[in-house]
């Protein structure tokens, strides 16, 4: 098993710099006729940031990448894998043969092909891959404190909060992940309870979603809200005689928020999927991952800046839904998790676009690590974690279609060129909505913490 990351020693000498679909290169067995290699000059001027919106697609288990999108066809049998790989929109950029959907949409997807971490254990990778910043310990018993770090979303809803007080800010669902215990990094930390997500923890795929907390009984009037409003303000004069901590100020805060969205049809019409056509529906899938990209496309559309939406709430394995392929990676990719993600992500990125809609939303689609290049954990048939190196899919807000960072090496082990350490995929994420990564928030001890360490991989932008 991987015990981390190497010295990276044979790109010692290389200088920095990423691919870009505009050229052509050859390199570490990566044939990009339409790729340019450009140097990475942090005088250089980009693109102003686009990005009003963040859609978070985490696919917990860790997909193999690759069986995917970095596929090695010219590595040894027991590396290669069983799938072939087929051409896509951007030419020498290939995908795996379960995703011929996918490859019709990836003129309009940037990846960043060489990320890497440390951690091994899915609780510590996930939190890690939620929040930015590296747990204390790489140990499946790690638990969420408020020590740990806050969720991108917390963190955006604090910096960027909607424009519109009635619409959340950070929304998630439909699951809570846990691996034996929930996975840290799902909420607000040390940021308070005002910041956690508004979660939905019913299924969007049911004939039955709805949203009860977002209902008044009949029989009780929208003026009620108001007398509610008085009552809390009330509550909140008296309650100046006592000294209220911060996590009673946070419910009464999630309390007003509440009583906003109560009001609100705006709110309340986002979270009704019936009022989608059906075959757009049949597009997205019948799924409940389907539905809850459906869902997440109108949800940034009423006004939510940050959706994250879970592929599952277990790593995965022995009929669950995740992505942890031990047990038969290659099965249970073909039969089960591929059809699902070709489907339903293309469905969303066409939809966001055909709307107007994909330029100011930026999509992520990851996991809290990749797969191990050898084939034969568990019997033989599956891939081990393997945080060493893996891929990460951006499209939209304001990213460059078909652009292509940073390669792995010729058996997808370990990055080739331009290693790219996960704190800059959240650093990325912000410069997409025009947040400083450097910007600093403050820990229950008042300290100042950067909301990201490393820098933002501005080349994959326009």
């Amino acid at each position: 098993m991987n015990r981390g990351c190497p010295d990276f020693q044979a790109t010692a000498l290389l200088s920095r710099r990423s691919l870009l679909r505009v050229g052509s290169l050859g390199l570490a067995g990566l044939s990009l006729p339409n790729v340019l290699r450009a140097a990475s000059d942090p005088s250089k001027s980009y693109r102003p940031a686009t990005a009003k919106n963040v859609i978070f697609l985490h696919q917990f288990g860790g997909p193999s990448h690759i069986d995917t999108f970095d596929m090695k066809p010219d590595a040894p049998e027991g590396i290669r894998g069983e799938f072939s790989p087929i051409a896509s929109t951007v030419p020498g950029v290939n995908v795996t043969e379960h995703l011929p959907r996918f490859a019709q949409v990836m003129d309009k997807v940037a990846q960043i092909r060489s990320v890497h971490h440390r951690m091994k254990n899915h609780n510590s990778a996930s939190y890690y891959s939620l929040t930015g910043h590296a747990p204390p310990l790489d140990d499946i018993r790690l638990r969420d404190t408020l020590e740990l770090f806050p969720s991108y979303g917390s963190v955006v809803a604090k910096l960027r909060p909607s424009d519109d007080p009635a619409v959340p800010s950070y929304v998630s669902y439909p699951h809570v992940m846990r691996d034996g215990s929930v996975t840290p990094g799902q909420h607000a930390s040390f940021l308070g309870k005002p910041y956690d997500p508004f979660f939905i923890g019913q299924d969007p795929n049911e004939p039955s979603f709805r949203l009860p907390e977002l209902d008044l009984p009949e029989s009780t009037p929208l003026s009620r809200l108001d007398d509610r409003r008085g009552l809390l303000e009330l509550i909140d004069r008296q309650a100046q005689l006592l000294e209220y901590d911060a996590t009673a100020r946070g419910i009464d805060d999630f309390y007003g928020r509440a009583l906003s969205m109560l009001a609100s049809p705006r709110v309340k019409g986002a979270f009704d999927l019936s009022q989608e056509p059906d075959d757009l529906r049949d597009r997205y899938g019948r799924t409940t991952y389907g539905q809850s990209c459906l869902l997440a496309r109108r949800l940034v559309e009423t006004g939510v800046r940050f959706v994250t939406v879970y592929f599952s709430r277990s790593i995965g394995g022995n009929g669950s839904n995740g992505w942890d392929t031990h047990q038969d990676n290659f099965n249970d990719l073909k039969n089960r998790l591929l059809p699902i993600t070709d489907q339903t992500v293309p469905t969303l990125i066409q939809d966001l676009d055909a709307r107007g809609l994909l330029d100011e939303t930026l999509i992520v689609w990851m996991g809290e690590f990749g797969r191990g290049p050898k084939i034969g954990d568990r019997d033989g048939k599956g891939r081990n974690h393997w945080p060493s190196c893996y891929t990460v899919l951006f499209a939209g807000g304001g990213t460059t279609g078909g652009a292509v960072y940073g390669s792995s090496d010729r058996i997808g082990g370990y990055p080739a060129i331009d290693p790219v350490p996960l704190e800059s995929i959240a650093a990325t994420m912000y410069h997409a909505l025009g947040i400083d990564p450097e910007t600093e928030v403050s820990d229950r001890l008042n300290r100042p913490l950067a909301i990201a360490s490393q820098r933002p991989i501005t080349e994959i932008f326009s």
